[in-house]
This record gives structure tokens, C-alpha cells and sequence, in this order.
């Protein structure tokens, strides 16, 4: 189902964590639980990952994640604020150390300001499950994939958030 490089990072990834005693938590929209699903691929991952959020909607970003409905209104639903409130949201509602959030326009179709593509990621990690969060960093960061088709956009969205995963997990 996973591509062999993708798999060599999940495994990465679970191997750090565990060393470490690291929890994940994803919250996904234009990747629909690919991220979740490709970390769950390998035996023993509930070691490490602790839950996912799938978010498609800016309804569920809301009620599942706490993200401000002035936030999506705002900025958009593909925005590095809207990310950003996503990863924290998720670091709320579970016991994690790292979290990723994905969202953004996966095709066909964007416009001239959020055109198919781009995808904005937000990456939070906390020192233990009990840190308030307001002591934690959130990393955003905007990628245009460009218009390569659904599929390799959610793909490349993929590969993106795992190798910034396993960054955060080889600096914990």
C-alpha cells in the first residue's frame, strides 16, 4: 500500500520515539489519514502513536480540534494559522509529545491566492503530556507541491510530515 520510503521512515520515526518514550498525535485534512495510516502499517505502532484526528471539514477542525471559527474565517481552512490551532488542538486532546498537522489543497482545482498544492503544516511538541501549552513551540511552514494531481499532492504531503516528524523526534 506504502511505497518502501515511506515505510523506511515510519519505522525511523517509531524507532526514535520509543527510544525516547515519545507519543504522536496527527491531525489531518487534505491527507484524509494517510499520515495515520502509514504510521499504524507497522507492528507495534500503538507504542508510539496514540491517536489521530481526521479533520476534512472546518466543522470538524472546530469541534474536534478547538479551532477558532475566526481563525478559518480569516485566514482559510489551508493557512499556517489554521495549522498551526490544528497541532495544538491536537496536543489538547491527547497525551502526546509531538504532534503534525496537515491541510491544504490537494486538487484539482485552488485559486490564484491558495493555488493546488500548497499544503500548510504546523508542528507542535511539548516536553511531557502534562506541559501547559502555552510553553509550546509551533512550527508552520507553507509547501507548494505544485499541481501534480490529488494523489501525489496528498502523497508529497505525506513524505513532508513524516520526515518533519522524525526531525522533531531525533531534537527531543
Amino acid at each position: 500500500m506504502f511505497s518502501n520510503d515511506i515505510l523506511d521512515l515510519v519505522r525511523q520515526l517509531l524507532g526514535h520515539c520509543r527510544e525516547r518514550e515519545l507519543r504522536v498525535v496527527t491531525a489531518e485534512s487534505c491527507t484524509g489519514g494517510l499520515l495515520a495510516g502509514a504510521i499504524t502499517e507497522i507492528p507495534g505502532a500503538s507504542q508510539v502513536f496514540e491517536r489521530g484526528f481526521v479533520t476534512y471539514a472546518n466543522s470538524a477542525k472546530e469541534e474536534l480540534l478547538g479551532v477558532r471559527a475566526a481563525t478559518l474565517a480569516r485566514h482559510g481552512a489551508v493557512s499556517e494559522e489554521t495549522a498551526r490551532e490544528m497541532a495544538l488542538g491536537a496536543l489538547a486532546r491527547s497525551r502526546a509529545h509531538l504532534a503534525v498537522a496537515i491541510t491544504g489543497i490537494a486538487g484539482p482545482g485552488g485559486s490564484e491566492h491558495k493555488p493546488e498544492g500548497r499544503v500548510c503544516f504546523g508542528h507542535a511538541r511539548r516536553r511531557g503530556p502534562d506541559s501547559p501549552l502555552g510553553e509550546v513551540p509551533v512550527l508552520t511552514e507553507t509547501v507548494d507541491f505544485g499541481p501534480i494531481g490529488r494523489s501525489n499532492v496528498r502523497l508529497a504531503a505525506l513524505g513532508h510530515a513524516l520526515r518533519a516528524l522524525l526531525e522533531q523526534a531525533r531534537e527531543a
